[in-house]
């Protein structure tokens, strides 16, 4: 018997793939091409609230550049392809947390710049109530205590990069110094007003009450929204640009932001101080953690940064007397190891923001905002929904 014809014959048939087995091979291929291009390189996002109005709009589809701040690798390694942290179904987590990696992040093409628009993972989303998400589990606490809530819902925690995603625009950069006043952001003593890709309330006031309210739809005034005040005065949401347009209008009196006063305490704002009396429009000065920064320890900065030291540095703090103690032992300084960032969204009244949860810890970052790819209106007819114009727009 020619037992070497016998074995290469035998080696021949084995090695000849089934159907089954080359689509199977495909998928497996596939799933680890999309994921090492999605963790890496770039992922898809959707825009699920006005926050970022104007800039972004509800139904807005982004691409998310993992590549300009540098992918970061991933800290929960063990999950399911393409689900975040909830399986679709099932509702069940989808990751398993038995393996974490520390944090390391790939070489950039930049650092994180004023004004850029980025997507992250939100800091206070460490522990949720499921079955209420929507407001953070902190701000349920303290509205129906530990006991209620834990009573209620069923609460779980969560690793950095399973946090859930939201995107707003950096502000502040470690290192600054930000304050807000009157509704005007100032870094480094420096005001930096809002851009034409936001939008604050105005209060508008009119010289007759017969208003034509077309000519507030051409201006791109959401008519429906605004808010009447009396006969011949309303307030509502728009842009600077907008707003310098209006006023050449023969028949409007007078306009001006309608902000918060400085004496009214929003009480739930960053960084939950009974001593500082802030509000969405007028908080600090505070400076930015940066790395490699020493903050002095005393009654007035640890409130601000606590969290940081304690939570998102993780570090063991605290207090015995009027001393504070980190990791057992006393303090009277503290330096940052990472950056921090502070991050607001474009629609100044409707967004939970850094001024209600703080510093965002450069661990958190997924990425930068490139282009909206496709725009959807869900609420338009049936032949206008796709929202053409805004179509591969880059974001600025």
């Amino acid at each position: 018997m020619n037992w070497k014809l016998f074995s290469t014959k035998r080696v021949a048939k084995d090695s000849k793939k089934t159907k089954k087995r080359e689509w199977f091979d495909a998928i497996i291929f596939a799933v680890i091409a999309a994921t090492i291009i999605r963790v890496f390189f770039i992922e898809a996002y959707t825009i699920p609230s006005g926050s970022m109005e104007r800039s972004l709009l509800i139904g807005d589809f982004l691409f998310v550049s993992k590549v300009n701040y540098g992918a970061r690798v991933p800290m929960t390694p063990v999950a399911f392809p393409f689900a975040h942290h909830t399986m679709p179904i099932t509702g069940t987590k989808a990751y398993w947390d038995g393996v974490a990696w520390k944090y390391r992040r790939l070489p950039g093409l930049s650092e994180i710049k004023r004004n850029d628009v980025v997507v992250f993972n939100l800091p206070v989303g460490d522990t949720v109530a499921l079955e209420n998400q929507e407001p953070s589990y902190y701000n349920l606490v303290r509205q129906l205590g530990w006991k209620g809530v834990n009573s209620q819902y069923t609460v779980t925690s969560r690793p950095v990069d399973k946090r859930e995603n939201i995107i707003k625009r950096c502000i502040g950069i470690s290192g600054d110094v930000i304050s807000m006043k009157n509704g005007i952001v100032s870094i480094n003593g420096k005001i930096e007003p809002l851009k034409d890709t936001g939008q604050m309330p105005y209060k508008i006031q009119f010289k007759t009450t017969d208003i034509n309210f077309d000519v507030f739809k051409e201006l791109g005034f959401t008519v429906n929204e605004m808010q009447q005040v009396n006969a011949d005065t309303y307030i509502a949401n728009a842009s600077p640009e907008m707003i310098d347009k209006l006023k050449t209008l023969d028949f409007v009196k007078s306009v001006s932001l309608a902000v918060k006063s400085e004496s009214i305490d929003d009480g739930d704002l960053f960084p939950l101080d009974s001593n500082r009396k802030w509000n969405v429009d007028n908080f600090g000065p505070m400076k930015i953690p940066k790395a490699g920064w020493t903050v002095q320890l005393d009654s007035h900065t640890m409130p601000v940064y606590y969290r940081a030291i304690r939570t998102y540095e993780g570090n063991k703090v605290e207090k015995k007397g009027n001393i504070w103690y980190i990791n057992d032992q006393p303090a009277t300084a503290y330096t940052f190891k990472m950056n921090y960032y502070w991050m607001m969204g474009d629609n100044r009244h409707n967004s939970i923001d850094s001024r209600y949860w703080g510093f965002l810890p450069e661990d958190h970052v997924v990425g930068k905002a490139m282009f909206i790819w496709m725009s959807w209106d869900k609420d338009a007819s049936f032949f206008h929904k796709i929202r053409w114009n805004r179509l591969l727009k880059g974001i600025n």
